[in-house]
């Protein structure tokens, strides 16, 4: 069972019927610090809940959603974050057996000129000491290495979109039960260099031949992952950003026509996309996006199964290594949130 504590709307529940094997009564907590934009903010809830879920059955998981303050953000964004989100003052004065903190929207070239790079330096150093283990996902990853070690990422020539064969390059837990070779969506225009990620001794358990580094580890007091792809995607994400990448240069926001993600589409909807690429170019009108193809139906999800797996042996490793103070205190948070 998977509790989501939503601030002061109280607790939503649901079931799963199958997993890890309960070691105690005391629910795992996990923190989600979801820095996505208003557009992604409830997409990316559903798709880290529905994977812990699948990960977890019979597992008792309590999830905190958790806001960074500074980002941009609409009235009705704002509003939204008021009611299901905890500040994230709330979770700096606490502790948590897990934390996943998302990407974020880039605004600024540099990573230190972020609206919300303080508040990043801040739970980056937090989870060292707070956490069982953190799990920072494309930009919040790139942000957590440069606070910690220096190493700047690198602006990708165009966008790097798709999804990409990945193989297990070193052996750890995280990555036990992997098969050699699996897939994962990525969706980033910057890249962090393998040389000097293995120089500062983080190790890369994964690696694709077109996307880099795709997931490198840190053991320590606190076990850091860090994910440059999206493994928690739903089957229809990069569709979704590929048609509001689309929609930005019909808006003449970009000069650049977005390129398809690549390995996503199936032939037939790959010639119907270079179709209205043409058409779009030629007529750069707000209209156009209105006959976009639809595609969702025709994308194959074969990334989940791995991205089931690679949850599964993180909350396995949240219960082996889980802090002794967390199973009173996940136990008073359950009830509370039970209560609210």
């Amino acid at each position: 069972m998977i509790k989501v504590r939503s601030g002061p709307c109280g607790a939503a529940l649901r079931d799963v019927s199958r997993g890890l094997k309960l070691r105690d009564s005391a629910p795992l907590v996990i923190g989600l610090v979801n820095n996505m934009p208003d557009a992604a903010l409830q997409a990316t809830e559903r798709q880290f809940c529905d994977l812990l879920s699948e990960a977890s059955p019979g597992l008792l998981i309590l999830v905190r959603f958790f806001s960074i303050p500074d980002l941009p953000r609409s009235e009705a964004g704002r509003a939204y974050v008021s009611r299901r989100y905890e500040d994230i003052s709330e979770m700096l004065a606490d502790r948590l057996d897990g934390l996943i903190v998302t990407g974020a929207e880039p605004h600024a070239a540099k990573l230190s000129d972020e609206p919300s790079w303080s508040a990043m330096t801040k739970i980056v150093d937090w989870a060292h000491d707070h956490t069982t283990s953190a799990v920072w996902s494309c930009l919040a990853a790139h942000a957590a290495v440069l606070h910690l070690d220096g190493i700047e990422r690198r602006l990708f020539p165009e966008k790097l979109s798709g999804v990409f064969e990945c193989a297990k390059s070193a052996d750890h837990e995280i990555v036990s039960g992997n098969p050699p070779r699996w897939r994962v969506p990525h969706s980033r225009h910057n890249d962090l260099p393998t040389d000097e990620l293995v120089a500062k001794d983080y190790r890369v358990v994964s690696t694709s031949r077109e996307a880099g580094a795709d997931m490198f580890v840190k053991d320590g007091k606190s076990l850091s992952i860090y994910l440059q792809g999206h493994p928690e995607y739903d089957p229809a994400a990069l569709f979704r950003e590929y048609r509001r990448d689309i929609r930005a240069f019909v808006a003449r926001e970009t000069d650049r026509y977005p390129n398809m993600p690549r390995g996503y589409f199936n032939d037939e909807a790959a010639a119907a996309f270079e179709g209205f690429r043409t058409r779009a170019i030629q007529d750069r009108k707000t209209h156009v996006p209105l006959n976009f193809p639809e595609a969702e139906a025709q994308v194959p999800y074969d990334w989940h199964e791995p991205a089931v797996r690679l949850y599964t042996n993180w909350l396995s490793y949240l219960l082996e290594h889980r802090h002794p103070d967390n199973r009173t205190r996940t136990s008073r948070s359950a009830g509370a949130s039970q209560a609210a």
